[in-house]
């Protein structure tokens, strides 16, 4: 990965990482997750290869297990490198093909990244999900709608950010 390519995705992890810790302050039980739209659209503007795109993922999973209040912070660090992993490869089926492959693999990036972090804390701490919850059914039935919203919502970020961003880097390249 070039310099150039390395500052963009730093930035936009801290950007993700700032926001997601101003967001700690809402009170509840369930924070939205911006750090993946911001990996996302980092993923989508660098294009960087398999092992880059893991290490995104693990950086983001740290961060995210840092600014967590969620039941297991470290699913994260094996959620996150899925989602940056989903990202990365479908955009890279997308791109070029259709104008929306920010959004829909945003979406797809979002959707594996909080799946997988919704099995993980499941077979990791049950007994403390069944405190909470009757069943592991009703777990699942309340937490991934919210995925599902949140995946929604990062897309929709995603998308309207890509085209400025990749604005902003093509002038760096003339």
């Amino acid at each position: 990965m070039k310099s150039q390519d390395i500052a963009v995705v730093g930035i936009l992890l801290a950007v993700g990482a700032i926001v997601r810790y101003l967001s700690l302050v809402i009170p509840g039980p369930i924070v939205s997750n911006l750090v993946i739209a911001f990996y996302c659209l980092a993923i989508i503007l660098v294009i960087p290869a398999f092992t880059e795109v893991i290490g995104i993922g693990i950086v983001a999973g740290i961060v995210c297990a840092l600014l967590s209040h969620s039941i297991f912070p470290p699913a994260n660090l094996i959620s996150e490198p899925i989602g940056a992993v989903t990202c990365l490869a479908i955009y890279k089926t997308l791109m070029g093909r259709l104008s929306v492959a920010p959004a829909i693999s945003t979406l797809l990036g979002t959707l594996a990244s909080g799946i997988s972090f919704v099995a993980i804390a499941m077979f990791m701490v049950a007994p403390a999900i069944l405190t909470k919850y009757d069943t592991m059914g009703a777990f699942v039935i309340a937490i991934v709608p919210i995925v599902g919203l949140t995946a929604i919502a990062n897309a929709i970020i995603v998308q309207i950010l890509y085209v400025p961003a990749s604005k902003v880097l093509s002038r760096g390249k003339a």
